[in-house]
């Protein structure tokens, strides 16, 4: 299976609700994994696969907030969790740590289904923000500093001879760094590049002689 594909992974100490849980998810099409132990499901997790967590509050050995923090950690799979008490301050503490949701037991299944459609959508827009930055980090690394600092001057709005008279560099090589830094960054337009870069960051250029 692809990592594209979607696991629903469910954490609970109690192995007939696990059943349950699994049949619920895998009877709408998903694909589930069950553990009963936090530690068995982080022995076994992969950061690269799309999906969600259903994780119980308190089981034997790691707690759902403990492995909660420790996916923090790794990574954002995005986490419900699922409980058989009602306890208002643990739901606030794990909603502000990040959690999707927190839902009480016995879950209703069209809550319950709902809640990781969500989970899931938030996970592959997630991913495809990460996989969008990763494609920029790589377009920006091709830069050389000084391109940096004319792509610095061109997100601010400067124009070329202002760009010029505070590299001190001719205004001809202003325009040939802009060619390229539009180049390698793969865009048509400056409202492009803009975009791009104000999405994803720009790195600092690096302190060197320039020619």
């Amino acid at each position: 299976m692809s990592h594209k594909d979607p696991v629903v992974y469910v954490v609970d100490d109690d192995q007939a609700l696990l059943e349950s849980l699994s049949w619920i998810i895998e009877s709408v099409g998903l694909r589930a994994k069950t553990y009963t132990r936090a530690q068995d499901f982080l022995n076994e997790y992969d950061p690269h696969q799309h999906g969600c967590l259903l994780l119980d509050v308190r089981m034997p050995g790691m707690s759902g907030p403990e492995l909660q923090s420790k996916l923090n950690e790794l990574g954002s799979l995005p986490v419900i969790f699922i409980s058989g008490h009602g306890d208002v301050p643990l739901a606030v503490r794990v909603m502000k740590a990040g959690a999707i949701d927190f839902l009480t037991k016995p879950c209703n299944d069209q809550i319950l289904l709902e809640s990781i459609n969500k989970a899931l959508r938030v996970d592959k827009t997630n991913r495809e923000k990460l996989q969008e930055n990763a494609q920029a980090e790589a377009k920006f690394a091709l830069l050389s500093p000084r391109e940096v600092q004319v792509l610095q001057g061109i997100v601010a709005g400067k124009q070329n001879k202002v760009i010029s008279a505070e590299l001190k560099i001719s205004l001809k090589t202003v325009e040939a760094h802009r060619a390229s830094v539009m180049k390698k960054m793969s865009v048509k337009s400056v409202s492009e590049l803009v975009k791009l870069v104000l999405t994803n960051g720009v790195k600092e250029p690096v302190n060197e002689e320039f020619s």
